[in-house]
């Protein structure tokens, strides 16, 4: 990680800590791990909250296109650092929030979405506005990929069950500060069989 970009999040962090969520960028270990799944067949994908790009780098070195990312970030600072970066992505300056009344695709068509988010700081109602507009620029099947420090998932089950939508973890590492834990965020295949408290 460039020394700038830990000294940009800590200075970020200090302004806005419950925006920001962390002190320090992801590491390439958690950035490993949350894309994963993600290749160039998953087609285009939605970021939300890059920040300097961690998970950004990940999805370039999995073979996804960089005028396939569209990256959402509400940091001015951070999202000119990302335009400078990652110049053939599209950069959206704005709360994820507002994704909920706007469609960034024709249509449900981004194949994966990846989250830097700290959800675990945002209110129950402001997470089901950003899941709810996540879900409609994706493609039925796609999933988000959400990380959360701990193992607990970053998510109320009165948010997921409202939206018809289960959280599986994926995997953790202990190589990022403070250890992190991935989930995958879908929609619910089979509703008459589901049960989350069995997940």
């Amino acid at each position: 990680m460039p020394a700038n970009d830990a000294l940009s999040f800590f200075m970020a962090w200090t302004l806005a800590p419950f925006r920001i969520g962390s002190v320090t960028p992801s590491s390439p270990s958690l950035a490993a791990l949350i894309t994963r799944e993600i290749g160039p067949e998953t087609g285009p994908v939605l970021e939300l909250g890059p920040g300097t790009g961690p998970f950004t780098r990940a999805l370039l070195e999995r073979g996804v296109q960089e005028r396939d990312l569209t990256l959402v970030e509400a940091d001015p600072d951070f999202a000119s650092l990302l335009t400078r970066r990652f110049p053939a992505a599209r950069v959206v300056e704005m709360d994820a929030a507002g994704l909920r009344h706007l469609s960034l695709f024709d249509g449900p068509h981004a194949g994966a979405a990846v989250s830097g988010l700290p959800f675990r700081l945002i209110s129950p109602r402001k997470s089901s506005a950003i899941l709810e507009g996540v879900f409609a620029n994706l493609r039925p099947g796609a999933a988000l990929y959400q990380f959360t420090f701990g193992r607990r998932c970053p998510f109320d089950q009165t948010v997921l069950d409202r939206l018809d939508l289960e959280a599986v973890r994926i995997g953790s590492t202990f190589r990022n500060f403070p250890p992190a834990t991935v989930y995958r965020v879908s929609r619910i295949k089979n509703l008459s069989t589901y049960d989350w408290r069995f997940s």
